[in-house]
């Protein structure tokens, strides 16, 4: 399958988060700090280049898509870990809401396959509008905690990867990590997966795709 066609029937869930520009957004200011300390060794100018390079993806975003709260979640993310890190005088501090993030998305997930609740499956019955509807379809809620797994797993790993490199303070071994486990990469296996699944486990006795697919309606 091409990006292009992937591009074409994205998720309704990666839709709604703001797509592949929110994915990178979240990454480019890990890069960018990671790049800014290791030419100046610097952890305050490091913090505020990442900062000023999401300030321009910020207001891109909002003259461009009107998107204000994504916006506005990125900029409190870079801005809380740039003050973690000005802070403390430490570079790997600003990886660390990074860390938090994904063992809280794990926790969160687990729980959400626990109580039979899918994550992803909450988030495409809120993108599609029929809020709770999949429910009554036990195929449709076997698929999605199927799904929610996948992102469980991303999360497992990244949290077990990224708490080690934080703990030893290994500056650019986390911030590559970060980037690569708790940014567009991970995100991407994660969201074409689960688009694969949804695709191959369609109900065989529904010639109709669209409840079992989060992609557009057609």
């Amino acid at each position: 399958m091409s990006l292009s066609v992937l591009s074409q029937k994205s998720l309704s869930l990666f839709a709604a988060v703001g797509g592949w520009r929110t994915v990178v957004e979240g990454a480019a200011s890990r890069v960018l700090f990671l790049v800014a300390y290791l030419v100046t060794d610097q952890v305050s100018t490091s913090a505020l280049v990442a900062v000023g390079g999401v300030v321009g993806f910020a207001a891109a975003r909002m003259f461009t898509d009107r998107k204000y709260w994504q916006a506005g979640v990125g900029l409190f993310v870079v801005g809380a870990s740039a003050v973690l890190a000005g802070s403390t005088g430490r570079a790997v501090d600003f990886y660390l809401p990074a860390v938090f993030m994904q063992a809280a998305g794990g926790a969160v997930f687990l729980v959400s396959i626990l109580v039979r609740w899918p994550m992803i499956g909450l988030a495409v019955g809120a993108a599609r509008g029929e809020r709770f509807g999949w429910r009554r379809d036990p195929a449709r809620r076997r698929r999605y905690q199927v799904c929610t797994a996948v992102f469980l797993a991303k999360y497992g790993i990244a949290t077990m990867v990224l708490v080690p490199l934080y703990l030893t303070g290994k500056v650019t071994s986390l911030g590559i990590a970060a980037t690569l486990l708790g940014g567009a990469p991970a995100m991407g296996v994660c969201i074409y997966l689960c688009w694969r699944i949804l695709r191959a486990q369609a109900d065989p006795t529904n010639p109709t795709p669209a409840p079992a697919v989060i992609g557009p309606n057609r």
